[in-house]
């Protein structure tokens, strides 16, 4: 995660190298992201996808100037409550996906979410991590496919290099799947360290004790997260689980420290086997599609 003030800077340099429409994703129970998520309304970021929190306000204001608003969902009951409050599109996450993946995977989800809300777009996340993947959800009733691991090892990815090489070398059994990690279902890689992790949950004085290392991280100050761990215990232990795995994800991701650090990462891992260029990867999938597309063509004239 970026500080309030790294997000700034970084939102300003894509805005120096492109025209083009961008976005932002804000995970609402890490710490520092509503801060990241008002500085990304206050650059006027064309596209905000948030997840795992109320993302009404993040609406209201950024449709006063026009941006779009996605919302991560995982079942009909968070569709439709992200639908009440007006967001423009879901992204409709899979059991297979890296992190927060639901219960419910890919293949049932989106044409379970297309066919009930049929004038809202349709991202599919969670298992997409070739052309294949890409024609079939499109076939579900997707209108576009959400590829965070696969994109995760690109050349101009900042995961960390061997991590990289790490996703390469497995397959899609090398996954873990529990809650035990940060306090909700998630998809981490399987390493002796992600077994570790999810093995037990971590007991409240210790989180509480990382939870002011991850708040310190992100810059965030004491003052915000000494109240709540006071008044709203409940609710802090699980922000406090969020902070502890924070320090972990960094040591994977930035690191490169799969030895005490742990890696989100989906399914798809298994279809991932080079380091290409971003453009390099994204022609390949639009190519891959189109085969896939004249193939079933070709079955149907049979």
């Amino acid at each position: 995660p970026l500080s309030a003030e790294q997000t700034r800077a970084s939102i300003r340099e894509i805005r120096s190298l492109t025209d083009k429409p961008f976005g932002i994703g804000a995970t609402l129970l890490m710490p520092g992201a509503k801060e990241n998520a008002t500085v990304a309304l206050e650059e006027q970021v064309p596209v905000i996808n948030f997840s795992l929190g109320k993302g009404d306000w993040i609406v209201e204001r950024a449709h006063k100037y026009g941006g779009k608003v996605i919302a991560t969902v995982v079942n009909e009951k968070h569709a439709r409550s992200a639908a009440s409050i007006g967001v423009d599109a879901l992204m409709a996450t899979g059991h297979e996906a890296a992190a927060h993946g639901g219960d419910v995977t890919s293949l049932c989800l989106v044409p379970a979410l297309a066919s009930k809300f049929p004038d809202l777009p349709i991202i599919c996340a969670g298992g997409i991590g070739d052309g294949r993947g890409l024609a079939a959800m499109l076939s579900l009733g997707a209108d576009a496919v959400a590829m965070g691991s696969r994109l995760a090892t690109t050349v101009e990815s900042p995961l960390a290099h061997n991590v990289k090489e790490a996703v390469v070398s497995r397959s899609e059994s090398d996954t873990i799947y529990g809650k035990n990690f940060d306090g909700l279902y998630a998809r981490v890689m399987r390493t002796d360290a992600g077994v570790a992790a999810m093995k037990r949950p971590m007991n409240p004085v210790s989180a509480a004790i990382k939870a002011f290392s991850a708040a310190q991280l992100v810059k965030l100050p004491m003052w915000k997260v000494i109240p709540g761990l006071l008044t709203q215990w409940d609710k802090m232990y699980q922000l406090s689980l969020f902070g502890a795995a924070t320090e972990k994800l960094m040591a994977a991701t930035i690191d490169g420290n799969l030895d005490q650090g742990v890696q989100f990462i989906g399914q798809s891992q298994g279809l991932i086997n080079d380091i290409p260029t971003v453009d390099v990867l994204l022609n390949r999938v639009v190519q891959e599609a189109y085969e896939s597309h004249q193939k079933l063509n070709s079955k149907w004239q049979q």
